[in-house]
């Protein structure tokens, strides 16, 4: 029980600390994006154009990861055993194919403007670069000095690949500036479609991951499983299963076959702080069976 309610204790912790970075990183994120989109479109960049798509693509991911942990509140009930969880994946799912669409679009535009070139106010595309880059790099600081589980590493990865599109942007602006070759723009404009699908195809694959109830990617069952074997008392473990209800928040469940029955309860506490502590699953369900009862059913 007193592992149970630390587990409980410390994903609330981490979900106030990823509330506030993403509500800040989201704000920044959100003002640059829309300064990106006018500025833009006053200028004829595309590569900034799609530096927008990008940031707003982080700007969806990032909405939707503090949506998370807001959604943790929302109590379970008999309908929802897990509460509403689930709604994080889903989201993902659809935004991970906005962005491989977006990145269409770019890619359509980019060929385009390669076959027939138009003018780039340089100097402009140079300055919004450069301040986006900032901007990425501030909102990457904020998210890396947060202490969060998987879903706050997901967005500062999603951060990081905005800030080199942003660097891919500034670098298109130096060369127009510097030779006038505006061709420069729709090629970095693809290079940053690539960064999207690379993001886009990330996103979609974790989502069927997790809603196809597959391990945990970071988790090494096999380590897992050698782990509760070395508890003392326990002599075997089957049926071994984890998945990922949303986020940063995994479970697991299985069976484990004890020497002394009787002493069950203790080696259950035990294996819960290891599964808690070494492996930062918080939700468990273990079922101890005697060795008798394992061998009628063909476990040992």
């Amino acid at each position: 029980m007193i592992a149970h309610e630390h587990s409980h204790l410390t994903f609330r912790q981490r979900a106030a600390a990823a509330r506030r970075a993403l509500r800040l990183a989201l704000v920044l994120t959100g003002v640059t994006m829309l300064l990106e989109i006018g500025v833009g479109l006053a200028a004829n960049s595309l590569a900034l154009l799609a530096d927008a798509g990008h940031m707003f693509t982080d700007a969806t991911s990032l909405a939707i990861s503090l949506a998370a942990v807001w959604l943790v509140a929302i109590p379970a009930n008999a309908r929802m055993t897990y509460g509403y969880h689930r709604l994080e994946i889903l989201a993902a799912l659809a935004n991970g194919i906005l962005l491989l669409a977006v990145t269409a679009w770019i890619i359509v535009e980019a060929l385009q403007r390669i076959a027939h070139p138009l003018p780039v106010r340089g100097p402009v595309v140079l300055a919004m670069g450069i301040a986006g880059l900032g901007v990425n790099l501030a909102a990457a600081a904020i998210l890396s000095r947060a202490r969060g589980g998987l879903n706050l590493r997901g967005a500062l990865w999603h951060v990081i690949s905005d800030a080199a599109g942003s660097v891919a942007t500034v670098l298109a602006a130096v060369v127009i500036v510097l030779t006038g070759w505006t061709i420069a723009d729709p090629l970095i404009s693809l290079l940053i479609a690539a960064l999207i699908i690379v993001g886009g195809m990330r996103i979609v694959s974790e989502a069927v991951q997790v809603l196809m109830e597959g391990t945990p990617l970071h988790l090494d069952l096999a380590a897992v499983e050698a782990a509760m074997r070395s508890v003392r008392g326990v002599r075997s473990v089957h049926d071994l299963h984890a998945w990922t209800v949303t986020s940063g928040l995994c479970a697991l469940s299985a069976h484990v076959v004890v020497a002394d029955i009787g002493r069950a309860e203790e080696t259950l506490a035990a294996l819960k702080e290891l599964l808690l502590e070494r492996f930062d699953l918080v939700h468990t369900t273990l079922q101890m069976e005697s060795e008798m009862f394992a061998e009628v059913k063909g476990h040992v």
